[in-house]
């Protein structure tokens, strides 16, 4: 069915909240705005003239659009292999959705939508609609073909089990330039006690590199001791090896990335890795180093329209 102008626009003033509940269900920004795409496309098609509240009816698409994907073997076999990580998005982004709330910000940090992956497709959707989008559960049962109680039993379950990845999400630049400063600093010393002094107790990272000091491999690498991480971290010294590998002298940005205090090492104006802090208590609970490419590329295409602060290091 042809779309006039007005049509359209109506799809598109809804398109960065789809992509905001896509993300938030999916974890990939590239999945994500697939799927938005996939619901124009269903937009376009469908008998407008019966579709009483537009908005109302492209949320429900992408939604189970978005569960369709989550249950493909393709999706399961990718995911049970160990080798997936969130895609991380730059602070402001908007595919991040709302940040008014505790909630809304929590729904986005890597720790909660790593979290998520052990939740069954309608236990994530219910919990997205409700924590970060303020759904109600009759709204929530008529998008995910359940009933209202069904609804809230989900939700109720997503949220015991997400609690634990509870950390502070009040980061602003400053702060967040604060903390990455100490870390950078830290890492550099070489000395394992000033990291441990920055971790808590139950400190824990992953990677998708050989480690978080900017090497490579194909599999995630996980550090789940504090003293474990803070040997890792102690890599983080350059060398020619290391400057080879990024292609050149990187330089160290502070900024915010889910939420999160982050390390973004850039390279003509490219992102070649991230590392993400999740802070509790005043400390790191938690840190995720990424140098994928692929997983790295919108947060590149967002650094790449962006105003930068000066770098902690120019040239590393």
């Amino acid at each position: 069915m042809l779309m006039d102008t007005a049509t359209v626009a109506r799809f598109e003033a809804s398109r960065n909240r789809l992509a905001a509940i896509a993300y938030r269900l999916l974890g990939s920004a590239a999945d994500a705005e697939d799927t938005v795409q996939d619901a124009f496309l269903r937009w376009q098609d469908a008998d407008r003239e019966y579709i009483e509240v537009p908005e109302a009816w492209l949320t429900k698409v992408v939604t189970n659009l978005a569960l369709d994907r989550l249950r493909s073997a393709k999706t399961r076999r990718e995911r049970a292999v160990g080798a997936w990580m969130p895609e991380p998005l730059l602070d402001g982004d908007p595919m991040l959705g709302p940040a008014d709330t505790v909630e809304q910000r929590e729904s986005v940090t890597l720790a909660v939508l790593t979290l998520m992956e052990r939740l069954s497709p309608v236990e994530r959707a219910a919990y997205v609609l409700r924590e970060a989008f303020a759904y109600s559960h009759a709204e929530i049962a008529a998008i995910l073909g359940i009933t209202e109680s069904a609804s809230q039993q989900h939700t109720h379950r997503a949220r015991r089990r997400i609690a634990v990845a509870r950390n502070s999400t009040d980061i602003d630049p400053v702060s967040a330039r604060r903390i990455v400063e100490a870390f950078v600093d830290a890492a550099s010393s070489g000395r394992t006690e000033r990291l441990l002094a920055l971790l808590t107790d139950d400190a824990t990272g992953i990677s998708d590199g050989a480690g978080l000091g900017l090497g490579l491999a194909e599999t995630l690498v996980r550090y789940s001791t504090p003293q474990r991480l803070a040997d890792a971290m102690r890599a983080f010294k350059p060398s020619p090896a290391k400057r080879k590998l990024v292609g050149g002298s990187p330089s160290i940005h502070a900024t915010v990335v889910n939420g999160c205090p982050a390390m973004l090492v850039t390279l003509d104006d490219r992102v070649v890795g991230v590392t993400i802090l999740e802070i509790r208590d005043d400390k790191i609970a938690g840190v995720r180093g990424m140098t994928d490419p692929d997983r790295l590329a919108r947060l590149t295409e967002q650094w790449q329209r962006r105003e930068h602060e000066v770098p902690l290091i120019e040239s590393w």
